[in-house]
């Protein structure tokens, strides 16, 4: 999970008990070292399925933190890169690993961009919106794409009740929960609000066709669904 290279428990208190910009400014120069970055085979695998869409004239990272999504673009054939994040501290991170791409300190809920890009991407990030802010960040996802252009990120199949995991996450949802009741600033991260039931309907509302792809590294589940696909919206 954690590496000597990673954040300390203190660390990691301090973080939980800030705002998400503060708190991801004071993680910055440590969170590749830890479970909450994307994954390498999480990654690689939407990068070569995007592969079958390109090339792509300029892509974009929403909420890029340290930069792993701006590899994504890159590899998939994205000619411009660009990343927007509203920590300082990741985007700091970020421009010392893709010192090609540019970068922009923004919030999500009102990106700076109009008909910018062919692609956006996204990686570990919707956790930090509620249900209610989705419209407004696909809306802004939509506005920055240029017609014809393309959002995709990876999404997960429902977790089994039986699965630890399912009861981890439900669980890590409930204390952040009560921590946001009785703390300030509050600390928005939570695991199980991006349904996609919700979410499909919010891309269509946005303006989106949604379509689902395979992702076969990661095998099948037993009913023969994939455990993971990558969500594919169009702008038209």
């Amino acid at each position: 999970m954690f590496t000597s290279e990673g954040p300390t428990l203190r660390e990691l208190a301090v973080q939980a008990l800030s705002s998400v910009e503060h708190g991801y400014d004071l993680l910055a120069p440590k969170f590749d070292h830890t479970p909450f970055r994307t994954p390498d085979r999480f990654l690689t695998a939407t990068a070569a399925a995007l592969r079958a869409y390109g090339p792509f004239a300029s892509g974009l990272d929403v909420c890029c933190g340290t930069g792993a999504g701006l590899g994504v673009l890159r590899e998939a054939g994205a000619g411009r890169i660009t990343g927007v994040d509203l920590s300082a501290g990741m985007l700091a991170e970020a421009r010392a690993a893709h010192p090609d791409a540019s970068l922009v300190r923004a919030d999500a809920l009102d990106l700076p961009f109009e008909g910018a890009f062919d692609l956006a991407v996204s990686f570990g990030a919707f956790g930090h919106f509620l249900p209610r802010e989705r419209p407004l960040l696909f809306a802004g996802v939509h506005r920055a794409l240029r017609p014809g252009g393309l959002f995709a990120f990876p999404v997960g199949a429902p977790l089994p009740v039986r699965s630890p995991l399912y009861w981890a996450t439900l669980g890590f949802d409930a204390v952040m929960r009560v921590r946001n009741a009785v703390w300030r600033p509050p600390f928005v991260m939570y695991y199980r609000t991006f349904p996609l039931g919700g979410v499909r309907d919010d891309l269509r509302a946005a303006g989106f066709s949604v379509s689902l792809t395979p992702l076969e590294p990661f095998g099948r589940r037993p009913d023969g669904t994939p455990n993971w696909r990558l969500l594919l919206a169009h702008k038209p």
